[in-house]
Order: C-alpha cells, then structure tokens, then sequence
C-alpha cells in the first residue's frame, strides 16, 4: 500500500492505496475505525497528485465533484450502499431511510444500510457526510459530527 498525507481543513488527511493514482482509503484525524500507516506501507508523495490537488480545489470551493480512480475494499452489500452514496450531489442531503431506497434496498435494510455508510474507507470523497437522520439531524459520521457540520456548511446545505 501507498501514502500520503495532506493538510485540509479538517486535518492531516491520510490517503492510501495500493497503486498510484488509485485511491482505497481516505483517513481523518482520530476517525473512528480508520486506516493507520501499516510497517508494510510506502509513503509516496508523488503517487497521490491529482488527489491532493483535488482535495485543494474542493477545499477552495472550486471543485464540486471528485474524478478519481477508486479500489475501496468491502462486501458487495457495501460497494452497493457506497454507489448509491456517489449519487448525493454537493449542496443535497438524503435521510438514511432515502438512501436504503435509492440502493434499491427493502425499507428493513435501513440499519445495515447505515453501517455501510459508516464503513465508508473514503471520507470526503464518497460523501457519507450528507446522509442525514430522518428528522434532518446529523448523525453517526466516523469523522465527527464536528466535522460533518463542517462539511455541509462547506457544501452551502447548513449555515454557519
């Protein structure tokens, strides 16, 4: 596996993945079961280019949807809960049960659903943080509901 870590506005970002170019996991600061720098892995600065520049370019708010090879590993259950959260443009939110229908999934899949969503190995990218609560309320983000808050404030969904 391949490294790097770049500086965002929500920390140092730990971006990893097993070829150049080819992202598998994007890690927060204190995220809840993220990735960590392995013995094993090689940090290769130069690898993760066009992540880092979009990362930038997102931060900037002047890129509204990431272009990036992706390899996160997961169950088909969760590769088809993470396609589905592909679908979320910037400045939209959905609820967890909104979602559930939109993977094509029964309404008694709503709980599984939301595990997946917080099994998400790619914070930003794929955007877990625009699943809501039924109600409207932000909850469950592996990075923090500080920085979910953050997030869709960036994105123009909450105000300041």
């Amino acid at each position: 596996m391949r490294y790097t870590i770049h500086p965002s506005p929500l920390g140092e970002l730990l971006i990893a993945g097993p070829r150049p170019g080819v992202l598998a996991s994007v890690t927060v600061p204190g995220q809840r079961k993220g990735a960590t720098v392995q013995p094993e892995w090689v940090r290769d600065d130069a690898a993760f280019g066009a992540a880092t520049e979009q990362f930038d370019a997102y931060f900037a708010g002047e890129l509204k949807e990431f272009d990036l090879a992706l390899e996160p590993p997961g169950t088909p259950f969760r590769q088809r809960v993470w396609a589905a959260l592909d679908e979320i443009p910037l400045g939209a939110t959905l609820t967890y049960g909104a979602l559930t229908a939109a993977a094509g999934m029964p309404a008694r899949s709503v709980r599984a659903v939301g595990g997946a969503v917080g099994a998400n190995p790619l914070l930003v990218i794929r955007p877990c943080h625009r699943v809501i609560g039924a109600g409207g309320s932000l909850t469950g983000y592996a990075g923090g509901l500080d920085r979910k808050r953050r997030l869709l404030v960036h994105e123009g969904v909450l105000l300041d």
